[in-house]
């Protein structure tokens, strides 16, 4: 009984920050109903409304109101409009470790987000160190022709054997995992990339380029590089990979055993207007239901530790021991020399 009226107090203060008395800190639609302004990407929007936000807004009795575009776009609107309404952005490792550190976003409080306790290992380090919640995580992995390449590639170090001269697709410097090459060609030497900051990884990635046919800024791209022959070799982020072997069902697609992660979290602008709901946002991103089901229909790798997928369902994602071994890029290094890096790509890589 005690459960039960707890259950029932909850919900119905959940209701009450949902209806029109909410409209007092946040934004209300026509109907008098609270309103979510949520920045995300516009990927799947469809799938998204319906699995997604509809169980939402039917569970609270709010709205979400979407707006969407690249991390970029998406971020540097934010960092320009100090009077922003967006309640909650979902947003990639990278750019909210930039708006953490320019002090855009509010310091989350975990005690109020109970999914929070079931986050994997490495999310669950960078709430508590305020670094953003990871709702989602994704890497890098190797996509290639066996049969234009010849042998079995095994490991990210493959990558520079001259019999692939020609062949090999990168993701460029600006993009998500355009960092982490930066740091898997400094595996590849050895270097301390926190020491030189990116020096040896630049040597290697110098040698690489003779087996570059060219860098990409969609996975999407590989494509039509993978069809049409000009590419037998790519680096691409796991997310991708469903759709490009759609279109090329003879790729293999495989992660090394160590590779280099990316988590897309969720954060609470300073300057929200409706901050409790943006919690109980963020908390149902989190949930086991939710994430089992946007594994699916998303191909959402979850961050919740109660997820469990069969081997068939998690073929082409970063989960299980792949997400356990899975490095983390250091993005307050990144971020500090990433203009540098830029330009020594352009020199080396695209030139």
């Amino acid at each position: 009984m005690k459960k039960l009226a707890a259950a029932t107090l909850c919900a119905a203060m959940l209701l009450t920050a949902c209806s029109g008395a909410a409209g007092t800190e946040g934004g209300s639609s026509d109907s008098g109903s609270a309103e979510l302004i949520l920045s995300t990407y516009g990927l799947s929007e469809d799938i998204s409304a319906e699995e997604v936000y509809a169980p939402f807004e039917e569970q609270f009795g709010c709205k979400i109101v979407t707006e969407t575009g690249s991390t970029n776009e998406r971020y540097t609107k934010l960092s320009a409009n100090s009077q922003s309404n967006i309640d909650v952005i979902e947003l990639s490792q990278a750019m909210t470790a930039q708006g953490i550190s320019e002090g855009l976003f509010e310091t989350i409080d975990l005690s109020k987000i109970e999914n929070s306790q079931y986050l994997i290992g490495a999310a669950k380090t960078m709430a508590e160190a305020g670094q953003g919640i990871a709702y989602t995580i994704n890497s890098i992995g190797i996509i290639y022709n066996p049969d234009a390449v010849g042998f079995e590639i095994t490991s990210f170090d493959d990558l520079w054997d001259p019999s692939l001269a020609g062949m090999v697709a990168i993701p460029d410097i600006t993009t998500t995992f355009g960092p982490a090459m930066v740091y898997m060609a400094n595996d590849h030497v050895g270097g301390d990339i926190e020491a030189d900051k990116g020096e040896a990884a630049f040597k290697a990635l110098e040698e690489l380029k003779p087996n570059l046919v060219k860098t990409y800024a969609k996975s999407s791209d590989l494509i039509n590089m993978f069809t049409s022959g000009e590419v037998a070799v790519a680096v691409v982020g796991d997310f991708g990979v469903p759709t490009i072997q759609a279109a090329n069902p003879n790729l293999v697609f495989f992660t090394p055993e160590v590779t280099y992660a990316n988590f897309n979290t969720i954060s609470i602008p300073k300057n929200a207007k409706n901050k409790d709901l943006a919690y109980e946002y963020i908390n149902y991103r989190l949930s086991k239901e939710l994430q089992t089901k946007t594994a699916a229909a998303l191909n959402e790798a979850p961050t919740n530790s109660q997820v469990e997928l069969t081997a068939e369902e998690s073929a082409s994602m970063t989960y299980g021991a792949t997400a356990d071994n899975a490095k983390v890029l250091n993005y307050t290094l990144v971020n500090e020399v990433l203009s540098d890096w830029i330009d020594q790509w352009n020199r080396i890589i695209n030139s």
